[in-house]
């Protein structure tokens, strides 16, 4: 049935694709992902092995699925979106019987070649669905108190599954990326204030269910100093490193913190403080400059589409990849709470890199919508 759909969907013909593609966002995910290789094979001491090689080969993997993604026509997206979202939803559920545990956590599916991790693919799928349900809806409907139940389930179910894993920061950026579309859709303020007044006074029973390593990373960020060999040693060492980087930074692969495996978790979620460690202040913001220019070149897409399925999927990816940059960046200065949300693009991770490739397929579609002969 869909394949036949895809056919009355028109896919793009490989010379229209290459002529019309949005090059300027795709060289800076090159730009950004050639960064994290580099970075990858300074983490392993100049090595492409472990981390670096296994990158890039996802990376070109991702890129196929991202030029996929974007030649097919965005009405057959919207058409599959709810069936997208429901595979996903059952991926996370299956997680809870099937699913691999791997440093405390079961949150990856064994492929046999490949881990799949179904949160990552969840994020895609809530911002098709709500994109698809929002650019249906009428302003006076979206309005309605009645409206706005079933994509608060969508958001909320899957996050319980994601933070049960437990996943405490995948589960946060769903509700992130799920609250970022309400309000872009035109959800009045008063109900965030109110939301956000009611989830106020859920958390002490929240605090109740949080395991007990999730309470320590939060009793860390308020005071680091406390356990600085054990629970707050990874935000010392990453605030040391950042230190010591200094304008221009110490040079490529002479990285003491990193290099002498005081800083842990390099390659994933503290990949950004061994940057500026061995790039300083300069190249730390020379790369949050990019990521900036990723985000307006993306911004801009959505405001020329002309589609209002295709505006919210934008703004679905926009959100992602701020929150992203954002929550990580903050998270290696002490700003916010250790939660394990990796760099965009940088970050070791297969999963992660694959959705953020296909993200931006979607993304790119949507570009693409204008060049079509007919669009609905």
């Amino acid at each position: 049935m869909f394949l036949r759909e895809l056919e009355n969907y028109k896919i793009f013909k490989a010379g229209a694709l290459l002529k019309n593609l949005r090059w300027s966002i795709i060289l800076l995910i090159f730009i950004i992902s050639g960064i994290g290789f580099m970075m990858l094979y300074s983490a392993a001491n100049g090595h492409m092995m472990p981390w670096a090689l296994p990158q890039m080969m996802r990376f070109l993997v991702g890129v196929i699925l991202m030029i996929g993604i974007a030649s097919i026509n965005l009405r057959f997206w919207r058409h599959v979106a709810y069936l997208f979202y429901g595979c996903s939803f059952l991926l996370l559920i299956a997680v809870e019987i099937i699913g691999n545990i791997g440093m405390g956590a079961q949150r990856w599916i064994n492929l046999g070649f490949f881990n799949i991790q179904p949160s990552e693919l969840m994020k895609i799928a809530l911002i098709l669905v709500l994109a698809r349900y929002f650019s249906a809806l009428k302003p006076e409907e979206i309005q309605n108190p009645k409206f706005l139940i079933l994509p608060l389930l969508m958001i909320l179910m899957p996050a319980m599954l994601v933070a049960k894993q437990p996943d405490l920061g995948t589960a946060l950026l769903l509700i992130m990326i799920g609250a970022g579309i309400l309000f872009s859709a035109g959800v009045k303020v008063r109900y965030f204030i109110a939301l956000g007044i009611t989830s106020l006074c859920c958390l002490p029973l929240v605090w109740c269910f949080l395991k007990s390593y999730q309470k320590s990373r939060i009793l860390i960020f308020l005071n680091p100093e406390k356990d600085p060999l054990k629970s707050g040693y990874h935000i010392l060492q990453s605030k040391i490193a950042l230190g010591s980087g200094g304008l221009f930074g110490k040079g490529f692969q002479e990285g003491t913190q990193s290099h002498l495996n005081f800083l842990p978790e390099k390659q994933t979620d503290f990949i950004f403080t061994m940057f500026s460690e061995e790039f300083g202040f300069f190249g730390a913001t020379s790369l949050l400059g990019l990521y900036f220019l990723l985000m307006a070149l993306s911004l801009r897409v959505g405001l020329e589409s002309r589609d209002r399925f295709g505006k919210f999927v934008v703004l679905g990816v926009l959100i992602t990849v701020f929150v992203y940059v954002f929550i990580n960046t903050s998270m290696v200065m002490g700003l916010v709470p250790v939660v394990g949300v990796p760099l965009p693009f940088v970050s070791y991770g297969g999963t992660a890199l694959l959705t953020l490739l296909m993200s931006f397929g979607f993304l790119l579609g949507v570009d693409l919508q204008k060049y079509r002969k007919s669009s609905s």
